[in-house]
């Protein structure tokens, strides 16, 4: 049974940084090997949940500016499923729940920053799913959910985003994270624990620093996703540190 992952990808300087997280998502690519990975990213919003539907390989985004060239000089060439997408279409539209596909995008740094240390080797397939940020919590934990039992078919579903993402109180240089990021997470992973999904759903209202943390939850919404999706609500902490004082790269798996 492959577990539902949710990832921090942060920067995308993980993408040619040498640091302990980019280290463990290096052992991790090593000790989870799928047969293909469906990747729901929060730097792809539609208001309907949308499928990458493609078997040849994928087109690398930099969307993003102002980085060093070698970065732009990364081509994650991944190939797509159509078989993958269309199994995961059925299982949304088995709980009432619409998409679309999409044979033209290709993959934006949500994904192959993280996929680039996991699988340098770019030889699984991979199916690319958007968010809506504007779902309640209840409804995104609801999507994961209808593809609970994916990891029991060697599919690794990953939710890729940010726990605590506020670009604009980063700290530069900052290696010792504000204590209101940890107390954000804290209580999260607390909720978690004691399995709180009224809690976890009403978060904005309940964590302390919420509307700090999470100005908008374009980065936050992947987290339901892959809670619901794994093979059980409690959490697993497998990665935690922080990056310009505020940047949160919590990991967990479900």
């Amino acid at each position: 049974m492959i577990p539902a992952l949710f990832l921090a990808h942060g920067s995308p300087m993980l993408a040619i940084e040498q640091t302990p997280y980019t280290a463990f998502l290096e052992k991790l690519g090593q000790q989870i090997q799928p047969k293909a990975i469906v990747v729901f990213t929060a730097h792809w919003e539609t208001e309907k949940v949308t499928i990458s539907s493609m078997d040849d390989e994928y087109e690398t985004i930099y969307d993003f500016g102002g980085f060093p060239d070698e970065l732009y000089a990364i081509q994650y060439k991944a190939k797509g499923s159509t078989e993958i997408a269309s199994l995961v279409a059925e299982k949304l539209a088995s709980h009432g729940i619409a998409a679309e596909k999409d044979s033209q995008r290709g993959l934006d740094h949500g994904s192959w920053t993280l996929l680039h240390r996991m699988y340098p080797r770019a030889n699984i397939p991979v199916v690319q799913i958007s968010v809506n940020p504007y779902r309640s919590p209840e409804d995104q934990y609801k999507i994961g959910a209808a593809l609970k039992g994916l990891g029991g078919e060697d599919i690794l579903v990953i939710g890729s985003g940010v726990t605590v993402h506020n670009l604009r109180v980063l700290n530069w240089g900052q290696s010792t994270p504000e204590p209101w990021a940890v107390e954000f997470d804290d209580w999260l992973l607390d909720r978690m624990e004691q399995q709180d999904l009224t809690s976890l759903f009403r978060y904005a209202e309940l964590a302390p620093h919420a509307k700090l943390a999470v100005p908008r939850a374009e980065h936050f919404v992947p987290l339901f996703i892959a809670m619901g999706s794994g093979s059980q609500q409690q959490a697993s902490v497998i990665h935690r540190s922080y990056d310009m004082g505020t940047l949160s790269y919590l990991c967990l798996q479900f």
